[in-house]
């Protein structure tokens, strides 16, 4: 077996990992980074990520005069996630969290020369205004493929002369330990098969999380909630767990709040897929009717996206059929239709700001025509009863009937039959209190009857849940070091990001705020390195 030595060895090869690997190099440490996918992937999902960000006092918020404090902020997060007032780590990670991103992230990342767009979205509300009290959602310009591109080229350039070994198809099998402290790891070439040994007295866990298993997710979901019979992936099957147990079951780690999954309500297959059961998270247009696979409404709450996506996810769960649909037209969609991820918002991704700024004001049309070209479960139709045909064509079923179809979209746009001091719809009412919000008015139709002559043709998107992150992890303490049953830190031991639930084990509680998770890889991350390099504990 190969052997080499090094400062640190770091698994995984996402943001987190790439963080803390440059930042070690940038303060003279040799570093082997180990990731197990292809050298074009390297960055993990962050390379797909869309990169929202939540952003605690920013200058963008002062100039759109947003009153954001830390103390809003954990008082948001605290009540949103539902975090257990004995949970002592995710608890501190929150606290740092909101007192640090401005600095560590937002103004870090300026100094990387990654920017943000212009405005500051609001999102994850709450149903009862129980969520974000304030927007404080940035959105990185280029999208976090930019970002990620960014910090690869900086952690080559600062790992030049041999400082860096990249190992891309390496997955580490185990860890290693002399006297109780930390030695290293054992991995294995995937592409050829052959072993190594890779000495360090420090090595950094950054494999992301453990809901890319099915099979993992369906063990660690909760008994008290709903649970699919079919699910999409949109995570990545290397996100298995699998190191996450072999550190519990060898080195006494501690896995908590593995059931807390940050997962999405509206996923279709993706039309190319890069694995099995792959899938896209759209984010849902808010002025779609929610049906049941019977052509029904959910309800008698509207499900509306921006709000609580933890129980949109539940109400889709228990659901007689794993799978829901969206009735909208094309003016709608036009306005407001979106897929989450860097892959098809190629205006932003790209940075081409008047293609995008186009797209906003006039509709992106192009988008909504890829999508009724690449993918069978967007269904475009010029009236309701051809609509429930192909629906039912495409589920093999008679579920919808095409009257009932019919009778939902009549009751819904009854609202509008006498001018709106007779509206009385919850989805209309939140529709419209979005709309108050000029970045969210922007992308948000102004209400109006489904039927409205020349919005159509008619659309249908078929959608399933689809598994995203996970929110629980190794626990650790505010320097990033693993800790084990007794709450001691394991000497040399430090998890990162999605490995560590975005630090302590599950920072979000139960619900994140969302865009915790980016900054979480990064907050994580520099932190580890600190505590490497210093000894120092935020």
């Amino acid at each position: 077996m190969n052997s080499t030595q090094h400062d640190a060895v770091i698994a995984g090869g996402g943001l987190a990992g790439i963080v803390t690997a440059l930042e070690l190099l940038r303060a003279g440490k040799t570093v082997a980074l180990l990731d197990r996918d292809t050298p074009e992937r390297l960055g993990g999902l962050a390379l797909w990520a869309f990169g929202g960000m939540a952003l605690v006092g920013t200058p963008l918020q002062a100039r759109r005069k947003i009153p954001d404090t830390p103390e809003i902020a954990l008082r948001d997060w605290l009540r949103f996630g539902e975090l257990d007032a004995g949970d002592e780590y995710p608890l501190q990670w929150a606290r740092h969290y909101v007192q640090h991103s401005r600095a560590q992230v937002h103004d870090w990342l300026l100094n990387e020369g990654v920017t943000f767009m212009p405005a500051v979205n609001w999102v994850e509300r709450g149903r009862h205004g129980d969520g974000n009290s304030l927007p404080r959602y940035h959105i990185v310009w280029g999208t976090a493929r930019h970002m990620t591109e960014r910090l690869i080229a900086a952690l080559r350039q600062a790992g030049a002369g041999g400082r860096l070994s990249l190992l891309h198809r390496h997955r580490v099998t185990g860890l290693e330990r002399h006297g109780g402290q930390i030695a290293g790891v054992n991995a294995i070439d995937e592409a050829t098969g052959a072993e190594l040994r890779l000495q360090a007295p420090v090595v950094v866990l950054a494999m992301g999380g453990i809901n890319g298993s099915h099979a993992e997710a369906r063990k660690n979901w909760p008994a008290d909630r709903p649970c699919p019979a079919a699910m999409l992936n949109g995570a990545h099957p290397l996100a298995d767990g699998a190191l996450h147990h072999w550190a519990a079951d060898h080195v006494g780690a501690q896995i908590t709040h593995a059931g807390e999954m940050w997962n999405y309500a509206a996923g279709i297959p993706h039309p190319f897929p890069h694995f099995a059961g792959h899938g896209l998270s759209l984010i849902p247009c808010k002025s779609a009717l929610w049906l049941d696979h019977t052509g029904r409404r959910i309800g008698p709450e509207p499900l509306v996206t921006g709000f609580d996506t933890h129980w949109l996810c539940q109400r889709v769960a228990a659901q007689a059929k794993p799978w829901t649909w969206h009735l909208l037209n094309w003016r709608i969609a036009a306005k407001e239709f979106a897929i989450s991820g860097a892959e098809h918002n190629a205006r932003i991704r790209d940075r081409q700001f008047l293609p995008f700024l186009k797209e906003t004001l006039l509709g992106n049309h192009r988008l909504v025509r890829q999508m009724q070209q690449q993918s069978p479960h967007f269904i475009v139709a010029d009236s309701l009863p051809q609509l429930a045909g192909q629906m039912n064509a495409l589920t093999a079923s008679h579920d919808i009937d095409a009257a009932v179809l019919q009778a939902t979209a009549d009751a819904f746009d009854a609202n509008f039959a006498h001018g709106s001091k007779l509206e009385n719809d919850e989805q209309i009412r939140r529709i419209r209190h979005a709309r108050q919000w000029g970045p969210d008015k922007l992308r948000t139709a102004k209400p109006a009857p489904l039927q409205t002559k020349g919005a159509g043709p008619y659309i249908a998107i078929h959608m399933q849940l689809i598994t995203r992150k996970s929110l629980g992890g190794l626990r650790t303490d505010l320097a990033s070091r693993v800790l084990d049953g007794a709450g001691q830190p394991i000497d040399g031991l430090y998890g990162v990001g999605e490995a560590a639930g975005f630090g302590g084990g599950g920072a979000s509680g139960k619900r994140s705020l969302e865009g915790t998770f980016l900054p979480g890889c990064i907050l994580t991350a520099r932190a580890a390195a600190r505590h490497i390099l210093t000894g120092d504990t935020p």
